[in-house]
């Protein structure tokens, strides 16, 4: 399996001038590190007006950052949403090709759609047309990629004339491509549309291998039609993470985060009534936790789950990878069972410290990941194996890319030339 990290750049209040500036530049630092560590990827996620779970608004310079401060990990959005009102299509398109040449050919391109009111309403999106648009979207900006000219589209939200996008990623077509999916019904989506799943919930080992199964079932089939040129399957789970010798301090040190972490999602996912710029999540996490099960022990009293089991049951374990070197290798095996291809850890959430998390990562590279190295060939293989010629099935199933003279379209370039990446 592959490793990798990812950012929300969770922040809970009281907040000085500098809050922020040090929340930043210590994911830098953390990358930076998990880069010399040998981690394969870290991402970063695209949010809006989240305070407190998720400062995330512009993910494609803190990317740019993470470029910049390192030389082989892969750097991942994860995601960026695309219904039109968040981002227009072409600079998605001019953004994700500038920073795979900075790069050098590093970058893993997730999309979604979003989610939270908070942001669709805040953006003017429909929620009932926002997959329409992720959509129309996604194929919009991957003929970007590849068409020179981009010729003129006419789709249902959005029109455009001809127009030559530039720059050109440095990965041929065009970057990996990924979706959140963090609902089972996601699962279908991402398939069926040869994207890579990103696993945004913290489903546990057997949830995964189930998981897993139907998705590369799905990739094998006729369903598969890729909504870029590309295919790219690969099934990624997200846990938290806070590795310690000892077993006691990995929970002190970690599981307040994810807590913190879990509460907050179900606030904007769920329950939250926020008023932005004064509702106190960290406060309210506080004098509410018990009361909603975000404690070690969650057993209660009466049949009515708690918003933390209710938590567990949509999204999977809450302590997922916090504890000693050997429980985590034996979780991260049950996964490597299970199909996984990558686990990405969340670590920076709640106020989890710094130095802590680098220890963490540490202590991991060192006494967790050499064994799951070891056997990554292995494990390429036998996907290798299992899906046979299905992507060079799926991608003759695919639209080509088009060729204009004079705005008008006269062929289509079928044999676009395929990345052969090293890492």
């Amino acid at each position: 399996m592959k490793f990798g990290s990812i950012y929300l750049h969770s922040n809970p209040r009281p907040w000085d001038d500098f809050s922020d500036q040090r929340l930043y530049n210590e994911a830098l630092e953390q990358i930076e590190l998990t880069d010399k560590l040998g981690f394969d990827s870290a991402w970063a996620v695209e949010h809006h007006f989240l305070e407190e779970y998720s400062h995330a608004g512009a993910p494609e310079v803190f990317l740019a950052a993470a470029a910049a401060r390192t030389k082989q990990i892969h750097l991942g959005h994860g995601i960026v949403q695309l219904p039109f009102k968040y981002n227009h299509p072409v600079r998605v398109a001019e953004r994700i090709a500038l920073l795979d040449l900075i790069s050098n050919g590093r970058v893993e391109f997730g999309t979604g759609e979003s989610t939270t009111t908070m942001e669709l309403e805040a953006f003017g999106i429909d929620r009932g047309t926002k997959r329409e648009q992720w959509q129309e979207a996604l194929d919009v900006i991957t003929r970007m990629f590849v068409e020179e000219p981009f010729v003129t589209y006419n789709g249902k939200h959005f029109q455009m004339p001809e127009r030559n996008i530039l720059p050109k990623p440095l990965q041929k077509p065009h970057p990996p491509l990924w979706t959140a999916a963090g609902r089972r019904d996601q699962i279908k989506i991402c398939a069926s549309n040869g994207l890579g799943a990103l696993s945004f919930s913290f489903i546990n080992p057997e949830e995964a291998r189930s998981r897993v199964d139907e998705y590369y079932s799905i990739i094998k089939s006729e369903k598969c039609i890729p909504a870029g040129f590309n295919v790219n399957p690969n099934f990624a789970i997200t846990i938290p993470m806070l590795c310690h010798e000892d077993e006691e301090v990995a929970l002190e040190r970690g599981l307040d985060g994810a807590h913190f972490f879990g509460f907050t999602n179900a606030y904007y996912y769920g329950f939250g009534q926020h008023r932005p710029g004064f509702s106190n999540l960290w406060e309210e996490f506080q004098n509410r936790r018990e009361e909603l099960g975000f404690v070690r022990n969650t057993s209660r009293n009466n049949d009515e789950p708690s918003v933390a089991q209710l938590v567990e049951e949509k999204s999977g374990s809450l302590r997922g990878a916090i504890g000693t070197p050997d429980q985590i290798r034996e979780l991260l095996r049950k996964y490597e069972e299970a199909g996984v291809d990558q686990v990405i850890f969340v670590c920076q959430f709640g106020r989890t410290k710094h130095e802590h998390i680098q220890e963490s990562f540490e202590l991991f590279a060192r006494e967790v990941m050499p064994e799951f190295k070891e056997r990554e060939q292995a494990h390429q293989k036998r996907k290798q194996e299992r899906l046979g010629d299905a992507v060079e099935k799926a991608l003759a199933r695919r639209k080509p890319a088009r060729i204009s003279e004079g705005g008008v379209v006269v062929t289509a370039k079928n044999n676009l030339p395929q990345t052969v990446r090293k890492n």
